[in-house]
């Protein structure tokens, strides 16, 4: 009698623990624990994308200072930057357009 007892409850033990198990993989399963999951691992990735990039920032800033002071350049963010050549540009462009005004006034025949 003992033996079927103890042999009842192990199978009904096994079929509770079965049953949690599928049952939460089935949970995980649908489309919105799918959607949630998906987000998570994005979220994460994306995490570690900016990661990566602000070490890569870094690594680019010491090597900079690094070949600056082996060339022995000096770095002088207080210098005056060359004056900008658009203006220039911007200046001759409109003065084309004046000339182009003056060479056809729209009142030729064709």
């Amino acid at each position: 009698m003992f033996r079927r007892t103890f042999w009842f409850t192990a199978g009904a033990a096994a079929g509770v623990w079965a049953t949690t198990k599928v049952n939460r993989k089935l949970k995980q399963l649908t489309p919105e624990s799918l959607a949630a999951q998906a987000a998570n691992k994005a979220i994460e990735t994306g995490h570690r994308l900016k990661d990566f990039a602000l070490d890569i920032r870094d690594g680019m800033a010491e090597r900079e200072v690094e070949l600056g002071e082996a060339l022995g350049l000096q770095h002088n963010p207080d210098a005056e930057l060359p004056a900008p050549r658009r203006f220039a540009v911007i200046e001759s462009h409109s003065s084309y357009k004046n000339d182009i005004k003056t060479q056809y006034n729209g009142n030729e025949d064709h």
